[in-house]
């Protein structure tokens, strides 16, 4: 006998409205509050390029006047060798990345949401040193994508940002 009860699914609306939920991209919603209002730090490496690129793509590239906030980024990685031959060969590698972030108002100063994230990837060192070269920096793409996903996630779920 199943646990289900239709009951339970019609009720669960109510209390996700009760609970303050919201949908991000509703009117109102913390999507439209920081869309094209966010003006990204600069970048200076590679990897904060990414980071950047990346986080202009979901959020909106901000026009050069009329920002509603300011978002600093920093990131840093560290390379690990995580498969290890007998020969002492490396086979793999993983990218640990994180990430901090500040949201700032631009009209108060005021530090709205502030965090950082961390995740990691792996490549393959097994093939040619090409092969490798291009397996780096595709993981590296992939971790500065991560890592954006994580910082746009909680900054849309910033209580009280301004519609």
């Amino acid at each position: 006998m199943s646990s289900f009860n239709r009951r339970t699914l019609l009720l669960m609306p109510l209390a996700l409205a009760a609970c303050g939920f919201e949908p991000v991209y509703a009117p109102g919603g913390s999507g439209s509050a920081l869309n094209g209002k966010v003006e990204v730090s600069a970048p200076n490496t590679v990897e904060s390029f990414l980071l950047v690129q990346n986080l202009e793509r979901q959020l909106g590239r901000s026009a050069t006047s009329g920002n509603a906030y300011k978002l600093d980024v920093k990131v840093s990685t560290n390379t690990r060798r995580t498969s290890i031959t007998t020969a002492n060969e490396t086979n793999r590698y993983t990218i640990d990345g994180s990430a901090t972030y500040a949201l700032k108002s631009n009209a108060t100063g005021q530090i709205i949401a502030s965090g950082s994230v961390s995740d990691f990837v792996g490549y393959s060192a097994a093939g040619s040193t090409v092969s490798t070269l291009a397996d780096e920096r595709d993981a590296t793409e992939r971790l500065m994508v991560i890592l954006s996903d994580q910082i746009v996630n909680r900054l849309y779920a910033t209580p009280g940002l301004p519609a």
